[in-house]
């Protein structure tokens, strides 16, 4: 179904920006890259998929139905996203805040054209239609120059509601979690800018710069546009092999060095924050158990810390194996939306979320990756992510964290700051 040709790859840096220059012109784009992360488990350094060959784009009823029948009949590499909320698909659940962006709720795509990067070579997987290419795109991505856009304009952004008001909606999760009605939930808020025009592809490229996270992606369908830090993998399959790492825990980064390792360590031992993270580890378990084979579901790692250009996180590893006979899409509707975005009890967080968030989430704590031809996915959750429409040139980015019996709203905010700080300053241009 596709031709293959390896190339070797001299200076890998390098031509990632030129292979990245030369994919951003097309309408469908999807860039992943790891930015040399060893969270161990990744497949590929970077991957390149554009040009549409087929495409679903759907809104969320019935919407894990559609892409698992799209997935099996494609039989080759889709790339895409599901919005958070595919929630209304999975649970009796709704949406009807407020949504500026108007992104579709799941959109997937066959790429006619595929780069694969690894191990210091480039491979080129085209569909036959158009194999007679590889070598004359090959050529041209090596001639490219990297052109930086000069003088962007800085992109103020708004809070949709104010410190205090975050603090108020705080305030009331807090009395769900005391009358008992949940345990922990994750609560976000929206900053935003109307009628702006940006280069999404420059954007990408200084937010990557500032945090090099291993999750990182560049995508746009059409005018949908995403600009993912992402640290965090949701879900991946190889074989019949599940892993999970959530993320929930953060601490600041320090310039000074023993300063720096202290905060680390604090982090290791934080009551509140290692409680965070086991909740939702214990989420993700009862998850993965419903579609694993019995007593394969594992906790590998346990509020390991790992460090970002940005922040020190709590980083768990789940692992299950998938039982017989159960479909790649079922594994991913089984655990969706994913538990470090809701809270537990998962619906009853789900639920409160809806209630007290201003707007609606949308591709915002979703997911982006891939599905191989056989079957297998990775992909990450949505966060640290700039979403803009160019065609109704509205642009957000939402942050958030998780609410326990122990929160104090005024640290949830400033948690939130920190979390914001990076894109922030790439779309300020400071």
């Amino acid at each position: 179904m596709r031709t293959s040709r390896i190339f070797p790859l001299n200076n890998p840096a390098k031509f990632k920006e030129q292979l990245l220059t030369w994919g951003s012109r097309f309408s469908e784009v999807a860039w992943l890259d790891s930015n040399e992360y060893e969270l161990e488990t990744g497949e590929y350094e970077a991957v390149l998929a554009v040009e549409a060959f087929t495409a679903i784009k759907t809104d969320y009823q019935n919407a894990f139905d559609k892409l698992r029948e799209y997935q099996e009949t494609t039989a080759d590499w889709i790339f895409g996203y599901m919005s958070y909320d595919l929630k209304n698909d999975v649970e009796d659940l709704h949406s009807s805040n407020f949504d500026g962006l108007h992104f579709p709720e799941l959109y997937f795509f066959q790429p006619q054209k595929l780069v694969f990067l690894k191990e210091g070579k480039i491979e080129f997987q085209y569909l036959r239609m158009v194999d007679d290419e590889i070598e004359e795109d090959y050529n041209e991505i090596c001639r490219l120059e990297n052109l930086s856009v000069a003088g962007r304009k800085p992109v103020e952004v708004s809070p949709r509601i104010s410190k205090e008001e975050y603090k108020n909606r705080v305030e009331a999760m807090l009395r769900h979690i005391h009358r008992g009605d949940i345990y922990e939930a994750n609560f976000c808020q929206e900053f935003y800018a109307e009628n702006v025009k940006i280069d999404a592809l420059d954007i990408y490229r200084s937010l990557n710069q500032i945090s090099t996270p291993p999750f990182a992606v560049y995508l746009k369908l059409e005018n949908f546009n995403l600009i993912s830090a992402s640290p965090e993998r949701y879900l991946k399959k190889k074989g019949r092999d599940l892993l999970s790492q959530p993320i929930k825990g953060t601490a600041r980064r320090a310039a000074n060095v023993e300063e720096d390792l202290r905060i680390a360590a604090e982090l290791a031992i934080d009551p509140k924050e290692q409680s965070e993270n086991v909740m939702i580890v214990d989420l993700v378990r009862n998850d993965l158990s419903r579609i694993a084979e019995k007593g394969s579901v594992q906790v590998d790692e346990l509020c390991k810390v790992y460090t970002f250009r940005q922040v020190h996180q709590l980083i768990s590893s789940v692992t299950a194996r998938l039982a017989e006979g159960i479909p790649p899409v079922e594994a991913i509707r089984s655990s969706f939306p994913m538990g470090s975005m809701t809270g537990a009890p998962k619906i009853s967080a789900m639920k409160i979320i809806e209630e007290l968030e201003e707007s609606k989430r949308g591709l915002y704590s979703g997911a982006v990756g891939y599905f191989t031809p056989q079957g297998d996915f990775d992909f990450n959750v949505v966060i640290r992510s700039i979403l803009y429409n160019s065609q109704n040139r509205y642009l957000s980015f939402s942050v958030g964290g998780a609410i326990t019996a122990k929160s104090d709203p005024e640290k949830e905010y400033e948690e939130c700051l920190l979390k914001a700080r990076a894109m922030r300053e790439v779309l300020t241009n400071l």
